[in-house]
């Protein structure tokens, strides 16, 4: 067993994971989705009262969230790009994309930290609109009905984030009190098993652009393992915007850590042994939430692991 298949193991023991903790991306996830989604709900419902009719609303009002296959419609109405990928006007897939982001999200994040889950909610969306206008385009049978074709939903971005939790930790369990429990691979299959059966009797661009939002998870832990964060520009660009209009933000980012170097000639160099309590293991645990796993110490890694065996 890896050091971070330890670390899950204590995660799951200690129950950190909690949808209300401060600075929880996920719970930023929960809120844009319900946000959008009561939005809809809410015209909806108004657009019903006085026509009766629910084809006012979709012809009206839908057409402002979802994005457009044909490019010439995207060109008028750019911010459906962002937009679809938020946006759900049917209750039960609303709440099934909210289950699935959930459970796949808890593993990434406890993995990864909050920095990187809503980049790569994104880039899944992006992945999608991507192949899916290009697939209208390419097929001839889509192209047909190019100017109605149109993508909806998170399917695509909670796609990228299963299947990019699956890749960082293929071996990790649920329902572990359940025997040996269920790995997550299991539970991916039957997930994509389950988004494509929904969309089937679909266009084919609808299918292939909820397979484009997995192949995008998949690239974004290729390229983080291969010290290619994916997260990095977006992060930074939020930062800029956040801190544009506060003349004091500079001064929040962390200062620029002190090395000290020292030669110890033919001495060995002093061997300090950490002193494990819980607040030490606490502190290493909201570095991960923050951070991800990957930027801890030695001397971080070698307490948790001690943690964890005990």
């Amino acid at each position: 067993m890896g050091e971070s298949d330890r670390y899950l193991d204590y995660k799951v023991k200690k129950h950190r994971f909690t949808l209300g903790q401060p600075d929880n991306a996920l719970v930023w996830l929960f809120v844009f989705n319900i946000v959008f989604f009561l939005i809809l709900l809410t015209i909806k419902a108004a657009i019903a009262v006085s026509d009766n009719s629910d084809a006012a609303f979709y012809a009206e009002v839908v057409q402002w969230f979802q994005l457009p296959a044909d490019v010439n419609q995207l060109y008028k109405k750019p911010w459906t790009i962002l937009s679809f990928m938020f946006s759900d006007v049917q209750l039960y897939r609303a709440l099934s994309n909210m289950l699935w982001l959930w459970v796949f999200g808890s593993v990434f994040q406890n993995l990864t930290g909050n920095k990187k889950i809503i980049p790569l909610y994104i880039y899944g969306g992006l992945a999608a609109a991507l192949f899916f206008i290009t697939a209208n385009y390419l097929i001839p049978s889509n192209r047909l009905a190019i100017e109605s074709a149109s993508l909806l939903g998170a399917n695509a971005s909670v796609m990228a984030v299963a299947v990019a939790a699956t890749v960082l930790a293929p071996n990790y369990r649920f329902f572990r009190h359940i025997r040996k429990g269920v790995p997550i691979w299991i539970i991916t299959v039957f997930y994509v098993f389950v988004n494509l059966a929904g969309v089937a009797a679909q266009p084919a661009a609808q299918a292939i652009a909820h397979i484009a939002g997995g192949l995008a998870g998949y690239f974004f832990v290729y390229f983080l393992r291969q010290n290619k964060d994916g997260s990095n520009w977006m992060n930074a660009l939020y930062y800029w915007f956040i801190n544009m209009f506060n003349p004091n933000g500079k001064n929040n980012r962390s200062a620029t850590k002190q090395k000290v170097f020292y030669n110890t000639g033919d001495r060995e160099p002093y061997n300090k042994t950490s002193n494990i309590t819980p607040q030490r293991v606490d502190e290493i645990l909201d570095k991960i939430n923050q951070k991800g796993y990957q930027y801890l110490t030695n001397e971080e890694k070698e307490i948790l692991k001690k943690a964890s065996e005990d």
